[in-house]
């Protein structure tokens, strides 16, 4: 009896696997995509991807994010937590699009008095951004977007490889474009709303970006708060930060202590919103 069992078994899984075998490459995408909204390339199998463009997610979103100093209260790597949240936020608002992995390092240079900070050189973000373009082009991307969460580059580098790919590619269908709106549009905005409710004006560690890492930071490792309180650095006066002999000079320009993470929400839906549509403008081609 245990001897037909196990032939009975045999057959069983004999079959299964000659069926398993025998599955169309249509039917296999079907099986491993079905009803997922999958917006992120390096966390998708190159089956999502090919099935993802197929259906018309061609856009591929390219966001640079940058590891700097940013005040005794906030991480060094905190324009990586708000790149890779932004742009998949933009991504899944747009429905048409993927987002490359976030590029963690932009143009910047380190400081010993004030360790956090880890740039490359203009030549090297320009390079960077020109290999991964081509490169999401093979894969077969239509539209590329590229954008960045840190001033180091914008706006000269993204827009001199955007118009050089641009053109390299254009007659062939394919676009390549900076967004811009993302990032100094939409801090400006952001900037207005503060100056409008009577908060400090800030450049770098202050209430913009203490507040956007207070609302991305889920799980209590990018904010210090107990150092909220303090957070003060060189004062700002007409979008420049003073610095003299009695400032505290600590990395933060302007005053993060009023930081809260509803202000955070705030600013991080105007850079998606600013980017949509600015992305929308420039994607739907006659």
């Amino acid at each position: 009896m245990r001897l037909v069992s196990a032939a009975i078994l045999a057959s069983i899984l004999t079959s299964t696997l000659t069926a398993t075998m025998v599955l169309t490459p249509t039917a296999t995408v079907a099986a491993t995509s079905t009803g997922t909204h999958l917006v992120e390339f390096e966390k998708m199998t190159w089956v999502e991807v090919k099935t993802a463009l197929a259906a018309g997610k061609t856009t591929a979103l390219i966001y640079t994010g940058g590891v700097e100093q940013r005040g005794p209260q906030n991480a060094n790597g905190g324009h990586n937590l708000m790149a890779y949240a932004t742009v998949q936020a933009i991504a899944e608002k747009l429905g048409n699009a993927i987002f490359m992995p976030v590029l963690p390092f932009t143009p910047n240079n380190a400081n010993a008095e004030l360790p956090g900070t880890i740039g490359i050189t203009n030549d090297l973000l320009a390079a960077i951004l020109e290999r991964i373009t081509e490169q999401s082009i093979t894969n077969g991307f239509k539209n590329v977007i590229l954008m960045g969460d840190h001033g180091g580059g914008q706006p000269v580098v993204y827009q001199q490889v955007a118009a050089k790919l641009d053109g390299k590619y254009a007659a062939q269908g394919i676009h390549v474009y900076y967004c811009d709106e993302v990032y100094n549009p939409a801090n400006d905005a952001f900037e207005a709303y503060l100056a409008e409710h009577g908060y400090p004006a800030d450049l770098h560690g202050g209430i913009s970006d203490t507040a956007e890492m207070l609302y991305l930071d889920k799980d209590n490792t990018w904010v210090r708060r107990s150092l909220l309180a303090t957070a003060v650095g060189d004062p700002v006066v007409d979008g420049k930060a003073q610095i003299g002999p009695n400032s505290p000079h600590n990395g933060i320009e302007g005053d993060a202590r009023r930081a809260t993470r509803e202000l955070g929400k705030r600013m991080f839906d105007l850079k998606v919103d600013y980017a949509v549509k600015q992305i929308r403008a420039f994607t739907q081609h006659p």
